[in-house]
């Protein structure tokens, strides 16, 4: 017994041996990934920004819009895109619920804005911001022109006493 067990250790500890083993590798990067100032952020003028008629104890719809333009020609980098609602606290004294569905829209080469692809070239899925989870995240490739904008959405609006508030919803974009 003791001289079968000598025989298949030795063949089983040169199996071990010589099987490849899985390797980490890492390194480190010093260097910018994207240059400051490749990438341009401007908000939409007022006149195309989303809007709400809402008044106490209303079901009402948003009216599509655009937020934001991103010029990221002058990089390569993909961009992790994330849009924030900054006035959440203000919003939940007044509304039940609000939803609103957020576009993203690059254009073409004829100028015309289409519907974003992610990655594979499929679409970015449905996107929804809403008063519970306050920002979303997506990614956007560089080398190109971008909008986001505000497709559509619901709201239920509690009360319009805002206290020197506003019943509109304030966003903030950030560009990584």
């Amino acid at each position: 017994m003791r001289r079968r067990f000598t025989r298949l250790i030795f063949p089983l500890i040169a199996v071990l041996l010589l099987a490849p083993w899985p390797v980490a590798y890492a390194y480190s990067y010093e260097g910018e990934l994207v240059e400051p100032g490749a990438i341009q952020i401007t908000a939409a003028e007022p006149s195309k920004a989303p809007s709400v008629v809402a008044f106490g104890r209303a079901i009402g719809g948003v009216k599509s819009g655009d937020l934001f333009y991103i010029d990221a020609t002058e990089t390569v980098a993909d961009l992790a895109v994330t849009l924030h609602i900054t006035n959440m606290e203000g919003l939940s004294h007044c509304y039940r619920y609000l939803i609103m569905e957020v576009g993203a829209y690059t254009e073409s080469k004829t100028g015309e804005w289409v519907r974003a692809s992610g990655y594979g070239g499929e679409p970015i899925p449905e996107t929804f911001i809403n008063m519970r989870n306050g920002n979303v995240s997506f990614f956007l490739y560089g080398c190109a022109r971008y909008k986001i904008t505000i497709d559509g959405g619901s709201f239920y609006c509690m009360a319009t006493d805002v206290s020197g508030g506003s019943l509109s919803p304030r966003f903030y974009l950030t560009v990584d």
